[in-house]
């Protein structure tokens, strides 16, 4: 069963692990592990980038741009990375498989002087447009480590109808992206309620819902 979900999630969203070149001045590895603490939610492939100061992909309280919307609703990371590259601040970038509830999965990013921080982004299925995320935080220190308890934000990119034609992926298989409004701004997620094809039972949470461990090492 567990192959089945992966696979066909990988299928819906045509996702594939990812990476990005390394750039000069290596200096050193954050080790990240990401945790899903849900009970019956999935996480979508991560992607996790280091890169230096100054660099937020979204703000709480205002519009989503477009590449976070897509990763919001279809899971698409691919628009977020290429856009922290283009920034010119991004130093690498790595990509995992599904997070199923209560696993976890571990990441290498390398990092340098300059690029102390990192960026992590994945959706929450099912929903209509729920995120994780680390938006531009500082990672750790060598022989030290940083821990991050992520809630689930909406990107306000589309309507919380929870109807399966609009959520993609294992639960639903439905249309991924789409240009239609939501609430306009993100915003902490206020979960399912059951008031379309899911089942607020089986797919509710309660905030945190993944932990992240940030570790510096060679």
């Amino acid at each position: 069963m567990k192959k089945q979900i992966l696979a066909m999630l990988a299928i819906t969203l045509g996702m594939t692990a990812a990476s990005a070149p390394i750039m000069a001045s290596e200096k050193g590895h954050y080790k990240i592990t990401i945790t899903n603490l849900t009970r019956g939610s999935l996480l979508t492939p991560a992607l996790a980038v280091s890169h230096d100061k100054g660099v937020k992909v979204f703000a709480e309280g205002e519009p989503a741009s477009d590449a976070l919307a897509q990763l919001a609703e279809g899971g698409n990371t691919a628009p977020i990375q290429a856009e922290l590259f283009a920034s010119g601040k991004a130093k690498d970038a790595a990509s995992s498989g599904p997070i199923l509830p209560g696993k976890s999965v571990t990441l290498m990013l390398a990092t340098d002087d300059d690029a102390k921080m990192v960026s992590l982004f994945s959706m929450v299925l099912p929903t209509n447009d729920g995120f994780v995320a680390l938006n531009g935080v500082r990672g750790a220190k060598k022989g030290r480590s940083r821990v991050y308890y992520l809630p689930v934000y909406d990107a306000g990119s589309e309507v919380n109808d929870e109807h399966c034609t609009s959520i993609p992926g294992p639960h639903c298989g439905g249309e991924p992206y789409n240009a239609a409004g939501g609430e306009g701004y993100v915003h902490i997620h206020a979960g399912i309620h059951g008031t379309g094809d899911l089942v607020a039972a089986d797919t509710d949470w309660r905030n945190p819902v993944a932990k992240v461990v940030i570790e510096k090492v060679k």
